[in-house]
Formats: structure tokens, sequence, C-alpha cells
């Protein structure tokens, strides 16, 4: 029953975080970012947030720092827009998933050329 109250608060927090980064945060570090995910933990004190963003990896890195600047601004956002006992404590980090898949797409195709 927790687990799935739990999914249901990521994924509002995750449509929620998307706006505020999209429209709120005025970082100029946090540019083209997509959150992509959010995993709540079970008591719903933190909340792991999974972004991918455009830019090399000095620019991501700007990113995740612009983000960790402006943790606790999103956090109240957060909390005013979902009615919550305690808003969760926000992570960031980087999804690593889509750039695995681009590689295992491209060795993939690698070996259908080759096959050919």
């Amino acid at each position: 029953m927790g687990n799935v109250r739990s999914h249901r608060v990521g994924e509002q927090i995750k449509k929620e975080l998307s706006d505020i980064i999209m429209r709120e945060v005025k970082d100029p570090r946090v540019k083209f970012v997509t959150v992509t995910g959010v995993d709540v933990t079970g008591d719903l004190q933190q909340a792991k947030v999974f972004i991918t963003a455009l830019g090399n990896d000095e620019e991501k890195e700007a990113t995740i720092q612009g983000l960790s600047k402006a943790k606790g601004f999103i956090r109240t956002e957060i909390g005013k827009r979902i009615r919550l006992r305690k808003t969760p404590e926000l992570l960031f980090e980087f999804d690593e998933s889509i750039e695995y898949g681009n590689r295992i797409e491209t060795l993939l195709q690698d070996v259908n050329r080759k096959d050919n």
C-alpha cells in the first residue's frame, strides 16, 4: 500500500518539478533540463530526482550545481503545490539510462551492418 502511494507522490512531484524548473528557476546554469523520474522512499522523506540535460560534462555538472543551489526554493514550491505533511528532501542525479540505451542501440546497429 505504501509503495503505491510513494509511486503516486513521485509521479506528482515529477510533474510539478518539470514545471518549476522550466518556469520558476532563474539560474542560468539550469537550462534544457528534463526530469525523467522521481523515486520517493516509502516514508516519503526523500526523493531521488533523475534528470537529463543537454551539453558537455562541464555543463551537466554546472546544471547539477545550479539545481542543488535552488533545492530549497524548489522544495518550497513543491510544498505549496502538493499537500503533504512533510515535503521530501530532494537529491538530484543524472539519468544514465538514456545514454546507456543509445550506446546499446549503436552497438546493435554495428552488429547488423557487419552481418549484412
